[in-house]
């Protein structure tokens, strides 16, 4: 969140300024806000989600929030990692197709979670080497594990803005900096919008962000459904919600539909995140996320 207070997290260096300098060094830039304090008491979904990836940017509340409510998914917690996985993937075909097939050379990425490989930036450059990526979040935790991608960043054109979009002007503000809004934007918003209950109008606000973006942006979105494997995943996310900092909240098929009104979808519509334009036939399980695509033609 823009202008809240930077703490050192447990176990790592708190030099922030020699993480900055660096980062300048590689061609990476922040927004002059620093993030609010980690804490390490309650769960939070970017780190119960890199936990799910495999990674170590996670703390103990978060691996045991992860393994108590993922019981309760349906195929237990390695089918809830393959489910992540297929997740994954859905996002680099996403900016795959952004680069390809419609044009865009930038990209705005919102609740980008902590580094992994296989970045929006890692992807878009294999398509095109000098595309602009802006990465948002609000979680503390990205910008201290943010150095991870440094080494394929020259120039400048990758930046890292603390905003959170129940705030969208700073994060267009700062977008800014480094993208040309005059020009096609892509956007991301995959696993965050579930975080956003009604009374936070999300739709709403995701029509704040996309309002000064030209005709040929895009808007891709990801988000937990109510519809399939209701039960199972109410039960999940019930347990979960009791020991994380944020709430889910479930949406069906139609009510996520409902977020990318005013755009002009993209076949094949609000799908299964495994099935959004599979780059091959795949037996891997339906995916518990519907994921869509909406183009704002005017």
């Amino acid at each position: 969140m823009l202008g809240t207070r930077w703490s050192r997290q447990p176990g790592r260096p708190g030099n922030r300024g020699r993480y900055l300098r660096l980062a300048r060094r590689r061609g990476v830039s922040y927004c002059t806000g620093v993030a609010q304090e980690i804490d390490t008491t309650k769960a939070h979904g970017a780190r119960v989600y890199d936990y799910l990836l495999g990674g170590t940017a996670n703390f103990e509340v978060d691996r045991a929030a992860a393994e108590r409510a993922y019981a309760a998914w349906p195929g237990g917690i390695d089918a809830v990692r393959t489910d992540v996985r297929e997740h994954r993937a859905a996002l680099g075909r996403v900016v795959r197709y952004y680069a390809r097939d419609a044009g865009i050379t930038q990209f705005l990425d919102v609740g980008s979670g902590i580094p992994r490989e296989n970045s929006v930036h890692e992807v878009a450059r294999r398509e095109i080497p000098d595309a602009r990526v802006v990465y948002v979040d609000r979680d503390p935790v990205v910008l201290t594990h943010a150095r991870q991608l440094l080494g394929d960043t020259a120039g400048g054109a990758v930046s890292y803005v603390y905003g959170d979009l129940r705030d969208p002007q700073p994060i267009l503000r700062e977008a800014a900096q480094t993208l040309d809004l005059s020009r096609p934007t892509g956007v991301t918003m995959f696993g965050i919008l579930h975080f956003f209950a009604d009374a936070d109008d999300p739709r709403g606000l995701i029509g704040q962000l996309m309002a000064p973006l030209v005709p040929g942006s895009c808007l891709a979105l990801t988000h937990l459904a109510s519809d399939l494997h209701s039960e199972e995943l109410s039960e999940t996310f019930n347990r979960l919600n009791a020991a994380m900092a944020d709430s889910v909240t479930l949406r069906s098929h139609d009510e996520v539909a409902a977020l990318l009104g005013g755009l002009d979808l993209v076949e094949p519509g609000v799908v299964q995140a495994s099935r959004w334009r599979p780059d091959r036939e795949t037996d891997a399980p339906d995916s518990q996320m519907w994921c869509g695509v909406a183009r704002k033609d005017s």
